[in-house]
């Protein structure tokens, strides 16, 4: 037998056990993966300012505070500011009576305004300082003075 017949034999063997096969190719694709990390803060607690102003002690008194705090987004700048208090007059900020003719108090109440957040496992603090300064207290009448300040914190 020659070698170019067995050659043809073979290749018309193979063409009929592939039958009706269809010849198949592989390919690949990329899928882009992304995200966006919002930059973002949060109270987590609140706070409160509360005064025991004696006429008889006289001088300035320091408030006794509980810190609010919150968190921002890691590295994420923040800037913190507050209403003025419901009862402010001329910018400052006053607490209030709940007498018919209503009388008020005075105090300051400073804080630091902005920093950066270290994300949301490192809160951190407001540390509100508040204090009456002694002539807005000596005439005022025996009572619960309040105010309350919603403090506003943006990214």
């Amino acid at each position: 037998m020659n070698f170019t017949k067995l050659g043809l034999i073979g290749a018309v063997c193979a063409t009929a056990l592939l039958g009706n096969t269809v010849a198949l190719a592989a390919d690949t694709t990329s899928v882009t993966v992304s995200a966006t990390v919002v930059g973002t803060c949060k109270f987590t607690s609140p706070g409160s300012v509360s005064f025991t102003l004696d006429p008889s002690l006289g001088g300035s008194v320091a408030g006794t505070v509980a810190q609010p705090t919150f968190w921002c987004t890691k590295g994420t700048g923040y800037t913190i500011t507050d209403n003025g208090g419901g009862n402010t007059s001329n910018g400052s900020k006053r607490m209030k009576n709940g007498a018919a003719t209503p009388e008020y108090i005075p105090y300051s109440f400073t804080y630091t305004a902005t920093g950066t957040g270290a994300g949301a496992s490192s809160p951190l603090t407001l540390n509100i300082a508040s204090s009456v300064a002694a002539a807005d207290y000596l005439n005022v009448s025996a009572g619960s003075y309040s105010d309350t300040v919603t403090l506003s914190i943006t990214p």
